[in-house]
Parts: C-alpha cells; sequence; structure tokens
C-alpha cells in the first residue's frame, strides 16, 4: 500500500502565504506525476498543480498560475506546493495525489487519474 500525508494547512489572511507537503510512504514503484488537488464545501475535486517526478516538469490549473509552486524532493519522497497571494477563493481542503503501479488512468488534471490519496489540510484564507 501507499500512504500520502498532507501537513501545512493553515488559517492566513487574504495577500498571505502558506507551504503544504506531501510525505508518502509504503509500497514503492516508480511514478511519473503526483498531483495537488482542492475540494471547497459543495464544490467538486479540481486540479491545482502536478509535477513530473523524473524532470521535474510541472502543470498547473489557470487559477493558480503564477502564485503556487509545485516541487519535489526525491530524497525524502516529498511533495510541496507554495501557495503565495492566497485569495478567499483559494480555501479549500488541499489533496495530494499519486497514480497507483500502472501510471496515470487519465490526464494528469482528472482526479479519477489517481489511485492514492492523503487525507487532505484544511486551507482558510480570511479577506
Amino acid at each position: 500500500q501507499v500512504q500520502l500525508v498532507e501537513s501545512g494547512g493553515g488559517s492566513v489572511q487574504a495577500g498571505g502565504s502558506l507551504r503544504l507537503s506531501c510525505a508518502a510512504s509504503g509500497r514503492a514503484f516508480s511514478h511519473v506525476f503526483m498531483g495537488w488537488f482542492r475540494q471547497a464545501p459543495r464544490k467538486e475535486r479540481e486540479f491545482v498543480a502536478a509535477i513530473n517526478w523524473d524532470d521535474g516538469g510541472t502543470r498547473y490549473a489557470d487559477s493558480v498560475k503564477g502564485r503556487f509552486t509545485v516541487s519535489r524532493d526525491s530524497a525524502k519522497n516529498t511533495m510541496y506546493l507554495q501557495l503565495n497571494s492566497l485569495q478567499p477563493e483559494d480555501t479549500a481542503v488541499y489533496y495530494c495525489a499519486r497514480p497507483g503501479p500502472t501510471g496515470l488512468r487519465g490526464g494528469v488534471q482528472e482526479p479519477t487519474a489517481y489511485d492514492y490519496w492523503g487525507q487532505g489540510t484544511q486551507v482558510t484564507v480570511s479577506s
């Protein structure tokens, strides 16, 4: 099994910053992408960012481009999401996700493409 544990969420005022972490443990198998998603109350889970574990290539949702940065530390098996210039609309539970042994089962922006999910970490931004 694979375990993903997010941390780093919290409450900040608009314009503030947070750094989320996602630590992976358990069964080891190669994977190309890991992703960050978020889900606000009464909304569907949406793509935030993804990183290619091999070459560090990144993908972002338009709503977070220029404000959020995804990175990884392969030695620590940990992915990060730096959140800057936070706005109230960024308020959500943030999840990290990882594909299964056969890789992504769809597009990198599709939640259904991933097999393993963390428990989520709450980010609350007040105006």
